[in-house]
């Protein structure tokens, strides 16, 4: 059993808390996923924008280097993969350090695509935020950084971060 942290531990106050930052997680999913029918201008789908964002930061990658990050079924990856190829925005590679399997990276129409809906998707962030101060923008990412990593440690499935 793992072991919980002493700050969280069963008292009424953390069970208040924690309950109300899972409701919150809860809105927070609902209303990312329905932001999407406000983005028409979005080119990319959502598996489309994952990968592609992965490959950014860390590329060429396999299938199975892929299958393994999204904690997805290799099967799953090779479908969205090949969706991607045939739209130009991902290609086949061979492995840069000899591998037999070959690795896929971004093309860079598939990273003009990914730049431009970012530039959108933080249009749509900047008018949710007009009215926050700098520094609780701050903390919000930081905190949310904080909450990510902790899932990937648990995982053990670290997720690289950009520079900066």
């Amino acid at each position: 059993m793992p072991e919980t942290a002493p700050a969280l531990q069963t008292a009424a106050e953390d069970l208040v808390a924690l309950t109300r930052l899972e409701y919150e997680l809860t809105l927070f999913s609902r209303h990312y996923l329905a932001s999407a029918k406000y983005r028409p201008n979005q080119q990319l789908d959502r598996s489309a924008y994952l990968i592609l964002v992965r490959l950014e930061l860390d590329s060429p990658l396999s299938l199975k280097e892929l299958a393994e990050a999204f904690r997805l079924d290799i099967s799953t990856i090779n479908r969205q993969v090949g969706a991607m190829r045939k739209q130009g925005l991902v290609e086949r590679v061979a492995d840069p350090d000899g591998g037999i399997a070959r690795k896929v990276r971004a093309t860079a129409k598939g990273l003009e695509m990914l730049v431009a809906d970012r530039t959108h998707s933080r249009s749509g962030v900047i008018k949710v935020l007009a009215e926050w101060q700098d520094d609780d923008i701050e903390k919000m990412a930081s905190l949310i950084a904080k909450f990510n990593e902790s899932i990937e440690n648990l995982e053990g499935n670290p997720w690289p971060r950009p520079a900066g």
